[in-house]
């Protein structure tokens, strides 16, 4: 390779969600709004546009140190657009070593930012400028300006390549800022251009800083452990003050402190930690100042628990208020109930009991030698004052003399007053008894419904069925519409990604199923992105133990090897657990590629291909599945179906190299257009969804299960040509359209069919649905995410309303382009029966009918 492989260090996979949703109970035992908003302050959700290529940011919030002219003012450096000049140039040319040009966004609210996108000037091809290299700074309050380091403590970030591919970087850790500045470095002098995005969420726990004792050293026998915030933006002496930094950051540190969530760092880089020696008080203080005055309801504190190293969790917190500018003399007491027994770190909640301050001052007690901290987070509403100014006189006005028997309260009319008063009140006590007995009449009978319905579903699961897929004795393979099997709970990769069925074991409906899983023995086409999944990209094409031995038999896979130094690096598109995808550059590929293979590309001009590559560090199974996915993937030939090109198996790293679409995904090409574009012609729509469906027709037919079907694993040619993958959830941008179910698992829910969230059962006609998700994500030109209106939580939540069937699940809205006979395509997918959807052939044929 050109450019060394290098591996982005994302940190924690984010904060686990503290609650077991329970699907089918009454709306208001949801997750309370607290715990709602604290979701979307989620490292892994918060990775949302925050309005430079959107234009939710205002030009006025958008300026800069100096620029070359009108047409290259602040105002144009927004991400994907080339008003203007096509992007922000400074006025000079940027010199080595001399920082003095910024383009700066003000957000106008503190926001946790936690990924950062830059391009250069494209200008319809016309620009050649862009930044290599560039530096940020931020700040909350528009005055102390701080310089962003990830955690090894380098600050300049890796820029652009060329003027118009969009290099995304994580920010690791993430900041919470108002202010954001571009700062572009070079190692020479050079004209600059930027185009930029921010992207996040508003940072809802409103802590601006805290400052408490710097972190310790404790020395364990075979090695040092340091406590310290390494990343606090603040001033550190002896005390941390006026700053951010592990103890906001969106990670929680393992059970064992001496192990780190971070690549490369040192034990005991998770947590902050006092030694109790250090402190004769017995307790450590730690103060959080915030941005305006709030109403507390709790602050949950992560805590290691470690006993046998001498940590364990504080035995009391006594916390001050301070509401204006004093301290109140009323303080909170809590102490936590922990489990002896157990040593793993948890999260302790100290209620707060809607108390109101702008600052809070905690006083953390010692139970043991040490007290280790690595998350404290706040949950609390903004506070609301009554402005109205109320005279402090009561009485009759003073014109008017106290005595005068005109102006005499009539005691007949204010009994009349509360009469009515009254008889109002008893009306509205009658209207609430008779509210809850009918709640309590129709919770008697979806009692009843539900044990019917437990009922079935116990028997049908009890029965033992045919697996789907091969069987040695076998030559052909089980058509599931062809089977009568009722569904079945399924294990394919192990029981950590089977957290939907354990979620679903929660249910009432679902508490006396406890039979043992079966295998789904279906291939699988892309998987979720699970913590011990073994694969590349995170979505592990094909690579699960369930590929039958009569699918992998037969020759050699007639695949090339390919010159590794031919293959030139452009941007790095994702990355898994053991592996990477890039986006790269191939000369002389078509001297590699069978006759079956048409690219309407000279022979001397280099092809775009995606590269999965396989970690040098990765363990045997991974390499073993890593091959087999080599051998399935050279199987599948279809026109909609992204095709193996060639390998570099011989030396390590292996790799495989695949079509790459010069148009990229369909969810960004489609969001780039807009609906009274020549694109909203409703052929090239329906075109691009027939194309889709005869791709998964492709693939139902070998009976493979794609699992993650969506425009953002669609990529697009020329003339809206689509072909069907399967890395886009390996990719940044789209980390929000994924669920963490106890920080392992992690779905598409969005997307997903009942049965596959409450059951675990992936099929065909799982694809199905997903297809009318993904036909509705067409018709809408991607401009929102499925069920946008819903948390996480409540789209989990609706499920349950399809299991129950009683007419309250929703569906989602008929889009303003989509015809009435689209539309019925789109509800029959999302049938609740499953044999009652569609096949892809039916699908298929149906488009076609319309697109003609």
């Amino acid at each position: 390779m050109n450019q060394t492989y290098y591996r982005n260090a994302s940190g924690a996979s984010g904060k686990c969600l503290s609650m077991v949703l329970n699907f089918l109970h009454r709306p208001e035992l949801w997750l309370a709004k607290a715990e709602l908003r604290r979701l979307y302050s989620d490292h892994n959700v918060c990775r949302y546009p925050l309005g430079m290529s959107g234009g939710q940011i205002r030009d006025e919030d958008i300026s800069a140190s100096s620029q070359w002219s009108e047409s290259t003012a602040a105002r144009h450096g927004r991400l994907d657009c080339e008003e203007g000049d096509g992007a922000w140039c400074p006025e000079t040319t940027v010199e080595p070593d001399n920082l003095k040009e910024f383009l700066q966004i003000d957000l106008n609210l503190l926001h946790f930012i936690t990924l950062v996108g830059t391009q250069g000037r494209h200008a319809g091809g016309m620009g050649n400028e862009f930044a290599q290299m560039y530096m940020i700074k931020y700040s909350r309050d528009g005055s102390r300006w701080i310089t962003w380091r990830n955690r090894q403590g380098k600050q300049v970030i890796e820029g652009n390549r060329n003027t118009y591919d969009t290099v995304l970087r994580d920010l690791d850790p993430p900041i919470i800022a108002r202010f954001v500045r571009f700062m572009p470095v070079t190692d020479h002098s050079m004209n600059v251009c930027m185009r930029v995005e921010l992207y996040g969420c508003k940072w809802l726990d409103g802590l601006v800083s805290y400052n408490a004792p710097a972190g310790e050293q404790m020395k364990l026998p075979a090695f040092p452990v340091f406590f310290n915030d390494s990343v606090y933006d603040g001033a550190i002496t002896h005390m941390m003050t006026e700053g951010l930094g592990q103890l906001s950051d969106g990670v929680m540190g393992l059970d064992d402190f001496t192990q780190s969530h971070v690549y490369q760092a040192w034990p005991g880089y998770d947590y902050v930690g006092w030694n109790n020696e250090s402190f004769p008080s017995g307790f450590v203080e730690i103060m959080f100042e915030f941005d305006r005055p709030r109403n507390f309801t709790t602050m949950k504190v992560h805590c290691n628990n470690m006993f046998s190293r001498h940590v364990k969790v504080f035995r009391q917190v006594v916390c001050y208020f301070r509401s204006d500018s004093d301290w109140e003399s009323t303080l909170l007491s809590f102490s936590p109930v922990v489990d002896e027994n157990d040593p793993s770190a948890q999260f302790i909640t100290i209620e707060l009991t809607n108390r109101m301050a702008n600052a809070i001052k905690c006083q953390f007690y010692f139970k043991d030698a040490w007290m280790l901290f690595s998350e404290i987070t706040f949950q609390s509403d903004r506070a609301m004052y009554n402005t109205t100014l109320i005279s402090p006189t009561i009485g009759p006005p003073t014109n008017t003399p106290p005595d005068d028997p005109t102006h005499k309260i009539d005691d007949s009319n204010t009994r009349i007053l509360i009469g009515c008063l009254v008889a109002i009140i008893f009306i509205l006590l009658a209207i609430i008894i008779i509210i809850l007995w009918r709640q309590v009449w129709q919770k008697l009978m979806e009692k009843a419904s539900r044990r019917m319905l437990d009922d079935e579903l116990t028997a049908s699961l009890s029965i033992q069925t045919e697996v789907f897929g091969y069987n040695q004795s076998q030559s052909r393979v089980t058509n599931e519409q062809e089977s009568s099997a009722a569904y079945e709970r399924i294990f394919p990769l192990g029981p950590d990604y089977q957290e939907p069925s354990s979620l679903i074991s929660k249910l009432p409906e679902f508490a006396q199923n406890s039979e043992e899983p079966v295998q789904d023995g279906a291939p699988h086409y892309a998987e979720a992105d699970i913590v011990n999944l073994q694969g590349v990209t995170g979505s592990n094409t094909y690579a699960i133990p369930a590929v039958t031995m009569d699918l992998l038999s037969g020759k050699d896979v007639a695949v090339e090897e390919f010159p590794r130094k031919l293959l030139t690096f452009k941007e790095k598109l994702g990355e898994g657990q053991f592996g990477e995808v890039h986006l790269c550059e191939a000369e002389g590929m078509q001297e590699f590629l069978h006759e079956e293979y048409l690219f309407d590309i000279p022979e001397d001009q280099p092809v775009l291909v995606a590269v999965k590559m396989l970690r040098s560090d990765a363990n045997g199974n991974a390499r073993n599945d890593f091959l087999k996915e080599i051998k399935i993937m050279s199987r599948l030939k279809d026109p909609n179906i992204i095709r193996l090109l060639a390998v570099c198996i011989y030396s390590n790293p292996l790799c495989m190299i695949t079509e790459y679409m010069e148009n990229g995904d369909l969810n960004q090409f489609l969001s780039r257009h807009e609906p009274e574009g020549q694109l909203a012609l409703f052929s090239n729509l329906c075109y691009m969804a027939t194309q889709i469906a005869s791709g998964m027709k492709y693939l139902s037919s070998l009976n493979f299960v794609h699992r993650d079907l969506a425009t953002r694993n669609c990529l697009v040619g020329k003339n809206y040509t689509i072909k069907i993958a399967d890395f886009g959830m390996s990719r940044n941008l789209y980390s929000g359209d994924y669920y963490r179910i106890q920080g392992r698992a992690v779905l598409p829910i969005r997307w997903m069919s009942w049965e596959s969230i409450l059951l675990g059962k992936f099929t065909t006609a799982s694809d199905v649905w997903a297809f009318g998700v993904t036909l509705w994500e067409i018709l809408n030109f991607c401009k929102e995410q499925p069920y946008s209106q819903l948390t996480d939580e409540q789209v989990i939540e609706n499920t349950g309303e399809f299991f129950r069937d009683q007419k309250r699940q929703i569906y989602l809205p008929q889009p303003v382009l989509c015809s009435d006979s689209l539309y019925k395509i789109m509800l029959s997918c999302w049938r609740r029966n499953a044999k009652e959807r569609p096949s892809f052939q039916e699908i298929h044929g149906r488009l076609s009918d319309l697109e003609s």
